[in-house]
């Protein structure tokens, strides 16, 4: 028997395999998750840039009601700001969205890697199981030379002795 002879390599190559994968998962989810991020930024920014617009056109109207504006005018800014208020809403109802694409898409990142973290110790625990096969083996490998070379040695003493008769009786 030969020591590369491990009998659970194959598991091993599997195990390995599956870890690789599960790396790969989580470098995937990652940048699924960075993406998503990303998008909710730029969502955040069109938001924030729809609000100030708001906040303007709103301290205009106050503006004009102060300067005594007609009210036909008056009554389109209003109208105006009702428009501004929708695309707010809108605005934030998609970064409201995108934050749930965001917590899922860090959930599933988070799934991943305790997967990952599972399979690295799968693979952990075969690599200690084969040191400690290796050394088993090593053990019995030597203990079995010392056997033959005890037999072998037995063997040598038995044939001097023979070969001692031998030459006495002749």
């Amino acid at each position: 028997m030969d020591i590369s002879n491990y009998p659970l390599a194959q598991l091993m190559k599997i195990k390995d395999k599956r870890f690789e994968q599960a790396l790969k998962i989580v470098e995937e989810k990652t940048a699924i998750l960075k993406r998503e991020e990303q998008v909710l930024f730029k969502l955040e920014d069109e938001k924030n840039q729809v609000l100030k617009h708001k906040d303007e056109k709103l301290a205009q109207l106050r503006e004009a009601l102060d300067s005594g504006e007609s009210t036909d005018k008056i009554r389109q800014m209003k109208t105006y700001l009702d428009v501004v208020k929708e695309k707010l809403k809108e605005k934030e109802k998609k970064v409201n969205d995108q934050k749930k694409n965001v917590i899922e898409a860090q959930n599933q990142l988070d799934i991943a890697k305790k997967n990952l973290l599972a399979r690295k110790k799968d693979v952990e625990k075969l690599q200690i199981h084969k040191k400690e096969w290796e050394k088993e083996f090593k053990f019995w490998a030597n203990k079995q030379e010392e056997i033959e070379q005890d037999e072998l040695g037995s063997i040598r003493h038995v044939i001097k002795k023979k070969e001692i008769k031998k030459s006495q009786n002749s």
